[in-house]
Order: C-alpha cells, then structure tokens, then sequence
C-alpha cells in the first residue's frame, strides 16, 4: 500500500514556477513519508482499499469472462477484436466501485503531503474515509462520490483493453497441468498476470495521473484545477511536460504487477465456471486456452 501512497503524491504534486517540488523521486518520497509521518502513515488509504479491491476485482475478472463467453464464435474462438470489447466492457463494469473508491483513497493518502505544502507542518489532524464520505454525500449527494468518474471509466477500460488480450495470450504460451483440462499451471498464470498488468499500467498512466488530479478535493498551495479531462490534459502538457505523464509509473507498475498475478491465479480455481454456472474444465475454459493466434 506504501508504494500507492507514494504513486498518489507524486502524481498530485505540481511543478512550482521556479520548478520546485516537494519530492524529487519515489525515494525521496518514500523517506520524507516515513520522517514525517511515521510508519502508520505509509498506509494512509488501506482501509478503503482492503474493503472495497476485493468486490471490485471479483466484478472485473468475472465481467470479462462474462463478455468473453457471450462474444465467443461457434468454434470457441475469439479474435482480437472482441477480446478488446470483452475487456472494455470489464473495465466499465468495475467503474461503480472502484470511483468511490479512487477518491475516497487518494483523499486519505494524499492529505500529508497538502498539509506540509501548506503549512510546513508535520502535524496532520485526524481524518477518516468515512468522515470524508459523509461530507460529500451531504453536501453534494451520493453523485459527490463519483467525481471523475468519466476519467476512471477511460482509465479502467483501456487498461483492460490492454491487459486482458495480452494476459490470455501470455498465459496460452505457459505449460498445461496434467489433469486434462487444458488450464495453465499456477505459475504461469501469476507470471502473466504480472507481465500484462504492469504494461498495462505504465500504458494507461497518463490517464490516471488526470484521473488522480482531477479527484483530490484539497489542493495545495499554488497548485491549478482543471475543469475536465481535456482541460487536465492541456494543463499538465504546457505546465509540466510530457514526462509529468509519468509520475509514479514506476510505483504503479509495481503495484499492479503482483496484484493482478494473484488475483488471476486465485480467480482461475473455479470461480469464473461457477459464476456463469458452467461445468469447471468445459466450453468456457476450453476457448481460453485454445485460441488461433493467428486470429489478429
């Protein structure tokens, strides 16, 4: 979870107009965190993570099956194409989740680093994710909880638009288990995972840093909002550069990388079969594995 904290406040930090930055790498994140907040507080946001990633996960790999098994042709096959719609359509899905989710964390995360810029201070008050819920359901209503939600949607959905072709090409390339069923070994589909989530993170980080702009509440001192995606977009261009586009890729890649390579090695048990009601090892499974490559 550090390494998240540490993504969302390189990220949100703005280049001063002398070029001034609070941290100069992740590194320096990392340590300035630490001195200032203490150990606790490089896990500012897991709670909101720990309770909410796991339904949200569960929505996005069981959509994808879902989408997959309805786009299949006759043959069990799935070109390119619709493998592309397939993990789209899982990306939308997630999109109810995961926006309150986004916002609720980076709010928690990145609020030590507001506060220094403001104040100089390493004293934060004490803030909850329910605290900031409930402020924003009434002032704004339940809509106040999905601010950017437009900006997660383009995220989430090309990222798995990106990641789900590729897991399931890298994944056909590993070695079978023995049982008959056609299914990867374990560890192939964890280091496919892996592969295909961190490119599929550094792909879409452009986006999430307009995402995670666009969703902190409080900014600091000095620091511009933007009125929208395009807006963000302009902003950070003429402002920042291209490499502003990057920040915190490093961190995210390393992020993503284990999460989705357990997640869809633990999601591989049984329960996408279970899910769609089919018989483990049978129609659904079978046009995984069995795929024309050549068919893109």
């Amino acid at each position: 979870m550090s390494f998240h904290l540490v993504k969302t406040r390189l990220q949100n930090q703005q280049v001063g107009p002398n070029g001034q930055q609070l941290y100069t790498s992740m590194i320096d994140c990392f340590r300035k965190t630490f001195k200032s907040e203490g150990f606790f507080g490089m896990y500012r946001g897991s709670a909101v993570n720990i309770l909410l990633i796991t339904p949200e996960k569960a929505i996005k790999l069981a959509a994808n099956d879902f989408f997959r098994h309805h786009l299949a042709t006759e043959a069990g096959r799935l070109p390119l194409k619709r493998e592309m719609i397939a993990g789209g359509g899982a990306g939308f899905c997630q999109i109810i989740i995961t926006t309150p989710m986004e916002l609720l964390k980076i709010q928690l995360q990145d609020a030590g680093r507001v506060v220094t810029q403001k104040t100089n201070s390493k004293v934060m008050g004490r803030i909850s994710a329910t605290t900031i819920a409930l402020d924003l359901i009434k002032s704004r209503g339940i809509i106040g909880l999905y601010k950017g939600t437009g900006a997660t949607m383009l995220r989430d959905v090309n990222f798995s638009i990106v990641y789900f072709p590729m897991f399931a090409r890298l994944n056909a390339l590993g070695p079978r288990k023995n049982d008959g069923s056609g299914e990867a070994v374990f560890w192939s589909s964890f280091l496919a995972g892996c592969a295909a989530g961190s490119t599929a993170a550094f792909a879409v980080n452009p986006i999430d840093v307009v995402k995670t702009r666009l969703q902190l509440l409080t900014k600091g001192v000095g620091e511009v909002s933007y009125t929208g995606i395009l807006d963000a977009f302009q902003q950070i261009y003429h402002r920042e550069g291209i490499k502003a586009f990057f920040k915190g890729a490093g961190c995210r890649m390393i992020v993503i990388a284990p999460l989705f390579g357990i997640a869809q090695t633990v999601y591989y048990f049984g329960i996408a079969e279970w899910l769609l009601g089919l018989k483990k090892g049978t129609e659904l499974t079978s046009y995984k594995w069995k795929q024309d490559l050549t068919e893109m």
